[in-house]
């Protein structure tokens, strides 16, 4: 009992710290902040844990969106229906793309993801224009129905799916870690022959790793359609493939809390620096490039260092007296 209680100490007070944040900060920018980091988890993952480094994070995000605003634009109304649908969709998608992804490493992997991305983004804005709208975009907001437990029409209760969702994969993710899967995981990034050679296939493992940080991404993709009410071709432009990559960076890769904190950090410079800056990404660009001159392990990992530091020095100082 107490092991389980420690075991989900980390993850109750993170999101109970999110959840207290909407009293200080506004509710649109937690809510984004929150789908922003589901969004990032799996880079993250994909990354830290694999070695993949992803910039076609937004075609997974539109598959869950488009799959999502589909249902909720031609055939039903109820908002839970179409999380389900995108989540399958997204499954699927993953799956089918990761036989073949998966298989490649370094740059390659980069470079077909990205190609990825920018077919997605024709497909949605040329090819299928007559079902997506194209530029347009598709707008459902009015059709979504009043939902029970949560009502997702209402930013403030949808702020609270978000959380609970939220913790829901963060304990997902941290399983993960703990498990022989996740150890596989960081071995197929480090030392693949190794692997091979005690008997575990790097290609099945390396194919579920990918399937579950794309359907978590994909999960992401049909929040923000709910949240939104609507989508476009928008989310996968050639801006936005580099995102969950920069705040993966950000936050520190292969952290479990990265995610949150390079969202935060990075929704947070937007939303304040754009106001005095128009090229605002180019501080974002300073840290970048800092952290990873530096080896640094991000901001999660640089916050935790110092806060390990100061708990030293005052156990120390009280050890003394």
């Amino acid at each position: 009992m107490l092991n389980s209680l420690l075991w989900w100490r980390g993850i109750v007070i993170t999101f109970v710290a999110l959840w207290l944040a909407k009293w200080i900060l506004p509710l649109p920018f937690m809510n984004e902040v929150l789908v922003f980091s589901i969004y990032t988890i799996g880079c993250n993952f994909l990354l830290g844990r694999v070695g993949f480094i992803s910039f076609g994070q937004p075609a997974y995000l539109a598959v869950g969106a488009y799959a999502t605003a589909f249902y909720l634009f031609y055939f039903g109304t109820n908002p839970y229906i179409g999380m389900l649908i995108g989540l399958g969709a997204g499954f699927v998608f993953a799956f089918f793309v990761g036989l073949l992804f998966v298989r490649l490493r370094s740059d390659y992997f980069a470079l077909v993801n990205l190609a990825l991305s920018v077919i997605v983004f024709y497909m949605l804005q040329k090819v299928l224009a007559d079902i997506t709208k194209g530029d347009n975009g598709l707008w459902f907001l009015t059709n979504i129905d009043a939902t029970p437990v949560f009502n997702l029409t209402k930013p403030s209760e949808f702020f609270l799916f978000c959380i609970f969702i939220g913790a829901a994969v963060w304990a997902l993710y941290k399983y993960l870690d703990d498990t022989l899967f996740g150890a596989c995981c960081l071995a197929t990034k480090t030392n693949e022959t190794k692997l091979e050679f005690i008997g575990y296939d790097n290609f099945k493992i390396r194919l579920m790793a990918f399937v579950i940080a794309n359907t978590t991404t994909a999960l992401a993709g049909t929040l923000y359609a709910i949240y939104l009410g609507s989508v476009s071709p928008e989310i996968t432009g050639h801006s936005r493939t580099a995102d969950p990559v920069v705040v993966t960076i950000l936050g520190g890769v292969g952290s479990l809390w990265g995610p949150i904190v390079g969202t935060l950090a990075y929704t947070g410079l937007r939303d304040v620096a754009s106001k005095f800056i128009g090229n605002w990404e180019l501080i974002v660009g300073f840290i970048l490039v800092f952290i990873m001159m530096t080896n640094s392990v991000g901001l999660y990992g640089t916050l935790e260092n110092w806060s390990k530091s100061i708990w030293r020095r005052v156990s120390g100082q009280k050890g003394n007296t």
